[in-house]
C-alpha cells in the first residue's frame, strides 16, 4: 500500500507541476505578445521621429532661405530709398533754379 500511495502522491505532484507550467507558459506567452506589441509601437514611433527630423531639417532650410530673401529685399529697399532721396535732391535742385529764373524771364 505504501508504494501505491507514494506513486499516487507523485502523480498528483506531477499534475500540479504540469498545471503550474501551463500557467507559467500562458503568462510568458502574454508577456511575449505584450513585448511584440510594444516593439511594433516603438518601431512606428521611431519612424515618426525620423520623419519629424527630416521635416524639421527641411523647415529649417526653408526658414534660412526665407531669411536670406528678406535680407536681400531689405538691402534692395535700402538702396531704392537712397536712390529716391538722391532723385528728390536732383529734382529739387533742378526745380529751384527754374523757379528763381522764371520771375527773371517775366521781368
Amino acid at each position: 500500500g505504501g508504494h501505491a500511495q507514494l506513486l499516487k502522491m507523485m502523480e498528483e505532484r506531477m499534475m500540479d507541476v504540469e498545471q503550474k507550467l501551463k500557467l507559467v507558459k500562458r503568462l510568458l506567452q502574454d508577456k511575449v505578445n505584450q513585448l511584440k506589441e510594444q516593439l511594433s509601437k516603438n518601431t512606428k514611433a521611431d519612424a515618426m521621429v525620423k520623419d519629424l527630423y527630416v521635416e524639421n531639417a527641411q523647415l529649417l532650410k526653408a526658414l534660412e532661405m526665407t531669411e536670406q530673401r528678406q535680407k536681400t529685399a531689405e538691402k534692395k529697399n535700402y538702396f531704392l530709398e537712397e536712390k529716391i532721396a538722391n532723385l528728390s535732391k536732383i529734382v529739387k535742385n533742378l526745380a529751384s533754379p527754374s523757379l528763381n529764373s522764371t520771375p527773371q524771364l517775366r521781368s
